[in-house]
């Protein structure tokens, strides 16, 4: 069976990949033997420092995001971010093996190593965002939606079109099953050879006739690409769609509570229990100077405590250190936005390194609060998102969380539009919670303190 010609966003992060490891096995095999005295190597340095340095280009990789294809293509970001980045990691790889193996270098060879593979990793991906200027990445896509569907049409086809490293999809036909009678036997055999793809988007499957069935089994045969338009959507953007046409979203959502994973709780147990330790000394050693410095620059009370809404439901107390003016929400509960005028100076720097969020380290003592789950919310916004959207109390069906997918995958939420796309994500979380997940949101809260992200 033929496949499609085109390399999905997987495949080519796996070329991406597969060239920068050649690369730093090379520099890294000329570090080892040809910049240090031979005295000195061994089995163990060799394993030590390839085993060190596969590591930690990888953990810098994903969490400085670099295998973000968006950011690839982009010719002025590409050399900045690879230079960036892979001199990070020839640093760290030249620390640890001084600071491990106490050798002594030559110099010319660890001059190479230095300079050459951050030159390397950027000529490499210079040439690899260029071969895809030329080779085609993009999949056409018949777009096949029903009635319920119509309303949203051009909004869908802008999230095929879009996303987060280049999803590459564009519409090049859209097809209505409510007005299937009017299309003839030519345009389904014409669909065929003019589309990559096809993305169904309908509430009842059943309600497909001959025709289509029939080019769908075609398209099937040639080895292209049918899928609904909630698999495309999950796949591509790692979040559950709310405005799926599926008769059941429970369907989607899977939940299942016959199955204990054993695993992930003994995971979740350890990441809670030493992470309170470090982020408890943490705020320990912090809060006398932020109480120090609220004397001078955000006079009032050094906590704001709140109520909001825990697993099941239930109302718990979230602790933070205050970073707005004293009776910020006199005139009423609203959310926190870019610019907002009720952040105090020194509550912006609170924010901008996270500081404010140490205190929430009581909450999980309290067994209130987890470090990874769905972020709380108050129960005022909880009422009017309920009215909104059916699902929204489905994500109180586990813990919530200081970081989670949604904090780490979308901006932060400034309105009620913002909470309901979070809520996607949320859902995802709940859906496909992993160990594997759970790292991946670890990483990428260090991506979000690092550059400061957010509000």
């Amino acid at each position: 069976m033929p496949r499609p010609s085109i390399l999905n966003v997987i495949e080519r992060k796996f070329i991406l990949l597969i060239g920068d490891l050649l690369i730093v096995l090379a520099s890294l095999n000329l570090l080892i033997n040809h910049a240090i005295d031979e005295e000195f190597i061994s089995t163990t340095l060799k394993t030590g420092v390839f085993a060190f340095g596969v590591v930690i280009f990888l953990l810098l990789s994903y969490i400085l995001d670099f295998y973000n294809l968006e950011k690839v293509a982009k010719r002025r970001y590409v050399f900045s971010q690879s230079i960036y980045i892979t001199a990070i990691y020839v640093f760290l790889v030249f620390i640890f093996t001084v600071i491990t193996y106490d050798v002594s270098f030559w110099r010319f060879p660890l001059l190479l190593f230095l300079i050459l593979t951050p030159i390397e990793i950027g000529l490499w991906r210079f040439f690899f965002g260029n071969v895809f200027r030329i080779i085609p990445v993009t999949k056409t896509v018949l777009y096949v939606y029903d009635k319920s569907s119509s309303d949203s049409l051009r909004e869908d086809i802008a999230i095929i079109d879009g996303g987060e490293n280049q999803t590459f999809y564009k519409v090049k036909l859209t097809y209505s099953i409510d007005h299937q009678s009017l299309m003839n036997k030519n345009f389904f055999l014409t669909a065929v050879d003019k589309v990559d793809a096809i993305i169904l988007n309908i509430k009842d499957y059943y309600r497909l006739t001959e025709g289509p069935d029939n080019m769908i089994i075609r398209f099937i045969l040639k080895g292209k690409e049918v899928i609904s338009f909630t698999s495309f959507y999950e796949n591509s953007y790692e979040a559950l769609p709310l405005k799926s046409r599926n008769d059941s979203y429970y369907e989607i959502l899977h939940l299942k509570n016959n199955k204990i994973r054993y695993l992930q709780l003994i995971f979740s147990f350890c990441v809670n229990f030493v992470l309170s330790l470090i982020v408890g000394l943490i705020f320990l050693l912090v809060t006398p100077w932020v109480w120090f410095l609220n004397l001078f620059f955000n006079r009032g009370p050094l906590f704001y405590v709140q109520e909001r809404v825990g697993r099941y439901g239930e109302p718990f107390k979230i602790y933070k250190f205050r970073s707005m003016v004293v009776d910020a929400e006199k005139s009423g509960a609203k959310m926190a936005h870019k610019g907002d005028s009720r952040i105090t100076p020194f509550g912006k720097i609170l924010r901008m390194f996270r500081i404010d969020e140490l205190p929430q380290v009581i909450s999980i003592i309290n067994r209130d609060m987890q470090f990874i789950g769905p972020r709380p919310e108050r129960r005022v916004f909880v009422d009017k998102l309920n009215e909104i959207t059916p699902f929204y109390d489905t994500r109180h069906l586990i813990k919530p969380g200081i970081t989670g997918w949604a904090q780490v995958k979308f901006k932060y939420g400034e309105n009620l539009e913002d909470s309901i796309k979070k809520l996607e994500y949320d859902l995802y979380y709940i859906k496909n919670k992993s160990i594997t997940l759970d790292l991946r949101i670890i990483l990428k809260t260090i991506t979000t303190v690092l550059f400061s992200r957010g509000v």
